[in-house]
């Protein structure tokens, strides 16, 4: 197939198909007029890049199943060092999930305290403490 083909039915542009191209992820294939032609273990490659990126991982972070799936392997997450990256993203989101959780707890502090601030003048919501002016 040609790439106007592959990029419809991978759901993403043409220039997203060179760029990844020129990064190596996908094969430079050209028939002989001169056109770039792609098979459906392109299309299973770029669906697998997708399929990360969706997920938040870098592009370079997929090489390694890409690079799996060249390889022949029917997943592109069958191969140790696609397990590595995924351990390493895993690692990683558990570290957003910790700080998000102390901003959290950071957040529900400061709302409580503003909360009893509003509580202490006998019973009625405590006067805005600022004025916004124009």
């Amino acid at each position: 197939m040609r790439i106007g083909e592959l990029a419809e039915l991978a759901g993403t542009s043409t220039r997203t198909l060179r760029y990844y191209e020129s990064r190596g992820l996908l094969p430079a294939r050209r028939d002989g007029q001169g056109h770039r032609t792609y098979d459906e273990g392109d299309l299973r490659m770029l669906r697998q890049i997708r399929m990360l990126r969706d997920f938040g991982f870098e592009l370079e972070e997929t090489r390694p199943f890409v690079d799996c799936l060249r390889a022949g392997h029917p997943a592109g997450d069958s191969c140790p060092s696609s397990l590595a990256v995924y351990r390493r993203k895993l690692a990683e989101l558990d570290g957003l999930i910790g700080r998000l959780a102390d901003v959290r707890e950071q957040v529900a502090r400061q709302l409580s305290a503003a909360e009893a601030a509003g509580r202490e003048d006998a019973g009625e919501p405590a006067a805005p403490r600022c004025e916004m002016t124009g």
